[in-house]
């Protein structure tokens, strides 16, 4: 099953066969929201909403490791996340889709690992990822390809038949927030060779491919990044956007799952091989 999580401004699936509404308990606490499985053609995908109903999560306090082993659970294996970004890049316009394919960990107070070590929390299953976990296993994931290739290059694929405005690659900055980013940390980000910035990217990657996950992001670009807009950035600006562009997201979310193959051929279920001390 794929797994659909969805950022600022895209809090439920508008149109799609609501199959059912789960509350899912897990080690790492409650996720944000229920999990909603609807239906797509014959296939089902597992939707989550970041910041829950009524946006009631604020980027550091999302419960990340919660909203993905809720997903693991439910036998997800691959995560479509869409978000709403500020646009760093000059060359990116409001509105544009950006497939990302790389990440700039700019955060500070996270929970950003499932592998504590000794202090790992005990878990039930019998995979490898429950085993690391209950022996208590170090792991060092390789963060050189953190998102999958084959889902990427689906999204291009689709991006193009729906004739939408995209850029097939991207560097995501992610800040701490809650705040929106001064012009001189927006310079700085630029510098370091971010073309997005926004504030939930990460963990969010890195735990879903910590549990073998595929993950893919594409982002909206809702607004130019600050001092780059030349006025005062807000929250309406953002919602009003993706709202604006929810046509165009749930078109890409339906033609992406109907198209996406049952086999992954992108190596991101081997993540673990050789990561453990």
């Amino acid at each position: 099953m794929i797994g659909v999580i969805g950022g600022s401004g895209l809090y439920k699936l508008e149109g799609f066969e609501i199959v059912k509404k789960l509350k899912v308990r897990t080690p790492f606490g409650e996720p944000s929201s229920e999990v909603v499985i609807v239906k797509v053609g014959d296939r089902e995908l597992a939707f989550i909403s970041r910041h829950g109903e009524g946006h009631v999560y604020p980027p550091h306090l999302v419960p990340y490791r919660a909203n993905l082993w809720a997903l693991r659970e439910l036998g997800v294996n691959r995560v479509l996340a869409v978000s709403a970004v500020g646009g760093i890049n000059r060359t990116f316009k409001p509105g544009d889709f950006v497939v990302i394919d790389d990440l700039l960990d700019l955060t500070k107070n996270r929970k950003d690992t499932f592998y504590e070590g000794k202090f790992s929390l005990p878990v039930d299953g019998n995979d490898k990822v429950a085993k690391l976990l209950k022996e208590g296993k170090v792991v060092h994931i390789d963060a050189s390809q953190l998102y999958c290739p084959q889902m990427r290059s689906l999204l291009f694929e689709v991006l193009e038949d729906l004739k939408l405005s995209y850029h097939p690659s991207g560097v995501y900055a992610c800040t701490e927030g809650p705040r929106f980013e001064t012009p001189a940390e927006i310079r700085a980000i630029e510098r370091l060779g971010s073309d997005v910035v926004g504030m939930t990217g990460y963990p969010e990657v890195v735990l879903a491919r910590e549990l073998t996950m595929c993950y893919a992001s594409v982002c909206v670009v809702a607004n130019p990044a600050a001092g780059i807009a030349g006025y005062r950035l807000t929250s309406d600006e953002v919602i009003s956007l993706m709202k604006e562009k929810e046509q165009e997201i749930g078109k890409l979310i339906v033609e992406f799952i109907k198209r996406l193959p049952e086999n992954r051929t992108c190596g991101c279920d081997r993540i673990l091989d050789g990561a453990e001390v």
